[in-house]
């Protein structure tokens, strides 16, 4: 076997313990602090559970807040209601203040004070016990305890620590408890550790009433008041220890209830017999009933059919007859229908005949019609043309010779324009003389121009008349 498996959890369990309660009884205490260079402020608040040295110093983390105030060597400290306080000083053989929320004046250079709080405290116990079977159990508890006489407790006691002037008194108090439930459950056995605690809990108040108070009232005490010690639980470090104490009595409530179950079972399957043979009973008279109930439904039933076989025998035959007179009716209605259709498509085609007859004759008179229109329009178009000519004809015989000639005026520039351009200048000497005047010059014009006119007049008509 390996050496991890041989091991005592258990012993390194106590050693672990011890190592920590040896590490928490080392007190924490405070540095004395330099006296201050110049005088304090009026008032300041220091927190304070441990003794101020003669220079008045005190740890800024204290578990009571306590108010100095005044300067120099006119100081007074403050104490809360509810904190415990002893005052000393230099000289004295006793303390000059003891009490609960005393204040007084206090000087620095010669003084010297403990605040310690007055408030119940509570303890939280986890004791690792061993049975009389020689088992493993974890009993959980709680003790309460106040400071009964501050005067015999501050001589006792160890209040320094810094953080928590009740963290000594609190281990010391609950290792003794620890060592009292461990006693007392080694003389017992596990049954009766697990089903009654009150021994335990007599024989813890008893120790520790005997440590704190003292015993018999003398003044042997520490100047604590025990208040109340409870068991919370006790556990069985084993688990399969615990499987095994519970398995008879679970194994016990299994048989009762599996007893109850089988109780149940028998009465249950009683009733399902009897109400079984009840249903059937039931059943079978309701079944002779059902079957006489049958019998009568199925000749009614029988009775109701042959009625109803011969009733729809009786409609069929008269729906028969009616159908017949029905079909009749119908075939002759359809024949005369048939009759009036032809009637009615030979009268029909007559007029459809008629009808393309007298189109085809009116489109023919239309058409007649249309050709004497376009005759008779084409001979007045040819009517028109000739009288138009006719008119024109006369309007040209009837213009003058003065008309005429206007006409040859104003028509020269166009007739110059169209002249060809001569290619060379000749001049020509009308007369005889080879000077000529103005007058004579526009006396020739005008004679070549009556010239012009005449011949212009002469074909003028002849055009007329060849039109």
């Amino acid at each position: 076997m390996s050496s991890s498996e041989n091991r005592n959890v258990y012993l390194d369990q106590v050693v672990a313990q011890q190592e920590q309660l040896e590490q928490d009884l080392r007190a924490k205490r405070a540095a004395p602090m330099a006296p201050a260079a110049a005088p304090a402020a009026p008032v300041e608040r220091v927190a304070t559970g441990t003794l101020a040295g003669p220079r008045g110093g005190a740890s800024s983390s204290q578990a009571v807040e306590v108010r100095i105030t005044g300067f120099g060597r006119w100081k007074t400290v403050v104490v809360p209601p509810n904190a415990y306080v002893v005052h000393t000083r230099r000289g004295r053989t006793e303390p000059l203040h003891v009490g609960l929320g005393t204040s007084f004046r206090y000087h620095p250079a010669t003084d010297s004070y403990l605040v310690v709080p007055g408030a119940m405290q509570t303890i939280l116990i986890s004791a690792f016990s061993i049975c009389r079977e020689l088992q493993g159990l974890v009993v959980q508890a709680y003790v309460q305890w106040i400071i009964q006489d501050f005067a015999v407790a501050y001589r006792k006691l160890d209040f320094s620590d810094v953080d928590d002037p009740m963290r000594l008194v609190n281990i010391q108090l609950r290792e003794q408890a620890e060592a009292a439930i461990k006693d007392k459950v080694a003389t017992m056995s596990i049954v009766e550790v697990l089903s009654d605690k009150q021994p335990i809990i007599e024989e813890l108040t008893a120790r520790l009433r005997s440590v704190a108070e003292g015993a018999g009232g003398t003044d042997t005490g520490l100047g604590l008041r025990i208040v109340t010690v409870q068991i919370k639980e006790a556990v069985v470090s084993s688990a399969r220890l615990w499987e095994s104490l519970q398995r008879p009595y679970r194994a016990e409530q299994a048989q009762i209830a599996r007893l109850a179950e089988v109780s149940v079972e028998t009465a249950i399957a009683e009733r399902e017999l009897a109400a079984e043979r009840q249903r059937e009973t039931q059943r079978m008279a309701n079944a002779g009933e059902i079957a006489e109930l049958r019998a009568q439904d199925e000749a009614a039933t029988f009775d109701r059919e042959t009625a109803e076989r011969v009733r729809r025998a009786e409609h069929e035959q008269e729906n028969g007859r009616r159908l017949a007179d029905l079909r009749h009716a119908t075939t002759l209605h359809e024949l005369n229908l048939e009759r009036a259709r032809h009637e009615e498509e030979s009268q029909t085609g007559r007029l459809r005949i008629e009808r393309e007859q007298l189109l085809k004759r009116l489109t023919l008179d239309g058409d007649l019609v249309m050709a004497g229109a376009e005759a008779a329009a084409s001979h007045e178009r040819e009517l028109l043309a000739v009288e138009r000519e006719r008119a024109r004809a006369q309007i040209e015989n009837e213009r003058s010779p003065m008309s005429v000639h206007g006409r040859l005026v104003d028509a020269l520039p166009d007739i110059v324009e169209r002249m060809p351009k001569p290619t060379e200048l000749r001049a020509v000497t009308i007369g005889g003389s080879g000077t000529t005047t103005l007058p004579g010059l526009l006396a020739e014009l005008a004679a070549v121009i009556d010239a012009f006119r005449s011949v212009i007049s002469a074909r003028v008509p002849d055009e007329h008349h060849g039109g």
